[in-house]
């Protein structure tokens, strides 16, 4: 089973080259399943109708992180459809659901959103403790899980992927945009990468003007970031899974970049 996990769309770029991209993609891989981070889809937050845009691309689950509330609008989007996930370490009564069970090429998969409390700007449940309990509720009724860790330290997304190693195939981070190179099967069976990348300005920082953002740093007065012009790129990650035994036998960065690009 091929299950295709895209980062961080960012802005109107990262949305036009997603819908550009995706669907070759996913016919070119084989992919059963994709899930695409969607919470920078209008740079901060994301609306219904980016959301709308972002399944018709070719997403199965649309996942969000810090920002989700950004764009207050896609509150009630997240109680109306279940194939669009907030951190479920989150506030509980709070809009949506962090989790949900999918079905894709005969199988059942549990997937779940959570975020990481290291250096974010709010104090969300523990992500480790909210696993378990998802898995609990969850009740076995699934054939294979998956976890999103949306996560600033690199130390927590590794730790949860050797605390999930041997109940989920997949761990993979978002968050920092920036893909890493350790993609690896952990000792029992989950594979797992830091962080997936981005989908959006290749030439940027982060999906911010260069300009803005070394601005910002030298301590200047700057405007609201405003999205980099130029060429874009899709990251993100394939996972191939043996269903029946629930963990990962390979992981594949992704990296598909538009000419004139890197």
């Amino acid at each position: 089973m091929k299950i295709l996990v895209i980062g961080d769309v960012v802005g109107a770029p990262g949305l036009q080259y997603l819908q550009r991209r995706l669907r070759a993609l996913r016919g070119q891989y084989g992919v059963d399943f994709t899930v695409v981070n969607g919470e920078n889809a209008a740079g901060v937050g994301i609306t219904p109708r980016q959301a709308d845009q972002i399944f018709a691309a070719g997403a199965d689950v649309v996942t969000l992180g810090n920002h989700v509330w950004n764009k207050r609008q896609i509150a009630p989007y997240l109680e109306d459809n279940r194939y669009i996930l907030r951190p479920a370490n989150l506030a509980p009564q709070l809009p949506g659901e962090g989790w949900g069970i999918y079905e894709a090429a005969g199988r059942r998969i549990l997937l779940m959103n959570l975020i990481g409390r290291c250096e974010m700007p709010f104090g969300p449940d523990n992500p480790f403790l909210a696993a378990d309990r998802i898995f609990k509720q969850a009740s076995g009724d699934y054939d294979l899980a998956l976890c999103e860790i949306h996560a600033a330290a690199t130390s927590e997304k590794l730790a949860m992927g050797f605390y999930l190693d041997g109940r989920c195939a997949a761990v993979y981070g978002t968050h920092t945009h920036v893909q890493t190179a350790d993609a690896r099967i952990n000792p029992k069976g989950c594979g797992y990468i830091t962080d997936i990348g981005m989908t959006g300005p290749i030439w940027s920082v982060l999906g911010v003007d260069p300009a803005q953002s070394v601005a910002m740093f030298r301590g200047d007065l700057t405007e609201y970031f405003q999205t980099a012009p130029g060429p874009c790129a899709l990251g993100g990650a394939l996972f191939t899974v043996d269903p029946q035994a629930g963990r990962c036998t390979s992981v594949t960065p992704i990296y598909d970049a538009e000419p004139g690009g890197c």
